[in-house]
């Protein structure tokens, strides 16, 4: 058991170092998450810890606590339609606006262990065409150093690779290695990883076309969120476009955001046009393939019609992506 005084030591050391808010009732999550920390460095129970997080040499297991704490779900094209909207919407607004040959630039602000902005990686390359050819730059974040070593690396149990990754994407972009995949060295290449804390300064990573910022919000308090959409609103370009989490949103902290009309977690800077003129295009289609061993999800099917609108607006869009949104599970820190 975590005595009050402790647990309320380990909130504030958690507030501090990474923006996590945790609840006044989650000890039972703060014991699963820390006991393998606490085993990893022969401490016997949480009065010993923390006292060890109080001392002149506590770096290393500080940097272990927030790594358990923070290192949280994520799978492959989690939630579906974000992407959906990405490849539909997004990508040929941005490539309609930009100069032929201009990089277009994308940052996964919460990447944790690489299902995201690998899933960004496949979606560009299964639409090519949409980009005309364009260099596009994948600079994903996170504040775990386990996490971000594990996506460098793109290897993926069978379990992981089940979970939401279509199976015509698994047998053309991983390669299969006793019992686990591994994403190929072309595709790796097209993201670079790099450390950061979203509450550190980060205006040195420049100016970004596309941000995912998604399913990390919940977990600060609204003052902390509201400091961080702000900072990132200003590494947006002026058309740019934010991606957050299903139970997310800018409403109520920062008015230099707003949402989309049509598309659910998407989000543009106050006063900005949102593409709407962009022509549509349908998320390619993978080819058939035969099926492995294991049974992945089915690949995502292509954005149905949205719902009829006035003339002049379907002469502008005659396509849009379904605004679906599985229901979501309550996550662990009550978010």
């Amino acid at each position: 058991m975590i005595a009050l005084a402790d647990y309320e030591f380990f909130r504030r050391l958690l507030k501090g170092r990474s923006g996590l808010a945790l609840p006044d009732d989650k000890q039972y999550l703060l014991e699963s998450r820390l006991t393998p920390v606490m085993d990893q460095f022969g401490i016997q129970g949480f009065a010993q810890l923390a006292q060890r997080l109080r001392g002149p040499d506590a770096r290393e297991i500080e940097d272990a606590v927030v790594d358990a704490m923070t290192t949280n779900e994520t799978f492959f094209f989690r939630d579906r339609s974000p992407f959906e909207t990405f490849t539909s919407f997004v990508l040929p607004s941005i490539a309609r606006a930009r100069p032929a040959g201009q990089p277009l630039r994308i940052w996964c602000a919460a990447a944790s262990t690489g299902q995201e902005p690998y899933s960004l990686a496949m979606c560009l390359r299964e639409n090519a065409a949409i980009i005309g050819g364009r260099k596009v730059e994948i600079l994903a974040t996170d504040i775990s150093h386990v996490a971000l070593e594990r996506a460098k690396a793109g290897i993926y149990s069978q379990f992981e690779v089940q979970r939401g990754l279509p199976i015509q994407h698994l047998l053309k972009y991983f390669t299969k290695s006793g019992d686990q995949w591994q994403v190929n060295a072309d595709i790796r290449a097209m993201i670079t990883y790099r450390y950061l804390n979203l509450l550190d300064s980060f205006v040195s990573l420049g100016r970004f076309d596309i941000v995912f910022c998604r399913n990390v919000l919940i977990y600060f308090d609204p003052p902390t969120k509201s400091d961080v959409l702000e900072r990132i609103s200003k590494l947006m370009a002026p058309d740019g476009h934010l991606f957050l989490g299903g139970a997310e949103t800018v409403v109520g902290l920062t008015d230099c955001l707003r949402p989309n009309g049509d598309y659910r977690g998407l989000y543009h800077l106050k006063g900005s046009t949102d593409g709407a003129d962009a022509p549509a295009y349908r998320i390619a289609a993978p080819a058939p393939s035969p099926a492995p061993p294991a049974q992945p999800t089915a690949a995502f099917p292509p954005p149905q019609p949205h719902p009829a609108r006035p003339a002049d607006a379907q002469a502008r869009q005659t396509h849009r992506p379904p605004r679906y949104f599985p229901p979501r599970g309550a996550n662990e820190f009550g978010g």
